[in-house]
């Protein structure tokens, strides 16, 4: 980059920085402009993905109300949104990464609302995913148990095996019909070399906080369910 690029970018400078930091701030700048362009062209790219598959059935689910259908969780809204949350019978916890992305996501609830619907989905129990919650502190989840359907392996938030998997599946109703609209797929792929999978990253504070800072995510870090 020139000497008049990186002066044409802005003319903001903060107390006591160097013309070497300045200039490698700029290099940095043009790199996360283009970054920017590359997040809003990937978010084009997905809007534009044509209809995906027919939802092969009505799931219910254990709602905190009751038995719910997939179709009536759309609401008003013709957006749905289900993360698998890794809770599943024979875990004897729930997963402290989902747990530190929904603990973020909870006081998004009702701006993501005015735009779609959206919930958690686990295969434990609802009184058990429930006891979580609470525990946490969530006041704007909306809780499911599909305990009693086949959603979580038909969508690929628990395999085979019965493992469970960090999953955001997106559904849209339109003209009378429920397809699957987009899937968190990077969890299916191998990750670049010394790069953790990041299947989820889109939806998860954290790790864009950290990456700000000067140390990172840090080679060892990950969240828990307690510090204490």
């Amino acid at each position: 980059m020139s000497e008049t690029t990186a002066r044409t970018l802005h003319t903001i400078r903060f107390p006591g920085e160097s013309a070497q930091y300045r200039a490698a701030r700029d290099n940095l700048l043009q790199a996360e402009m283009a970054l920017r362009r590359q997040i809003e062209a990937v978010a084009a790219q997905r809007r534009a993905l044509p209809p995906g598959g027919l939802v092969p059935q009505d799931y219910v689910f254990e709602g905190e109300a009751g038995p719910v259908k997939l179709s009536e969780l759309f609401g008003d809204k013709d957006v749905l949104l289900l993360y698998g949350f890794m809770l599943g019978p024979e875990m004897a916890q729930a997963c402290p990464s989902c747990t530190s992305i929904i603990d973020a996501l909870d006081g998004e609830m009702k701006h993501i609302r005015q735009r779609a619907a959206i919930a958690i989905v686990a295969r434990s129990p609802l009184p058990r995913l429930a006891a979580h919650a609470r525990d946490r502190g969530w006041r704007d989840t909306r809780l499911l148990s599909s305990a009693g359907n086949s959603f979580q392996r038909d969508y690929h938030a628990e395999d085979d095996q019965g493992r469970q998997r960090p999953t955001m599946n997106v559904f849209r109703r339109k003209d009378g019909e429920i397809r699957h609209a987009w899937a968190t797929e990077l969890d299916f792929v191998p990750p670049d070399p010394g790069e953790d999978p990041r299947n989820v990253d889109l939806i998860w504070p954290l790790w864009g906080v950290l990456d700000m800072s000067p140390e990172g995510r840090g080679a060892e870090f990950r969240p828990q369910l307690r510090y204490d």
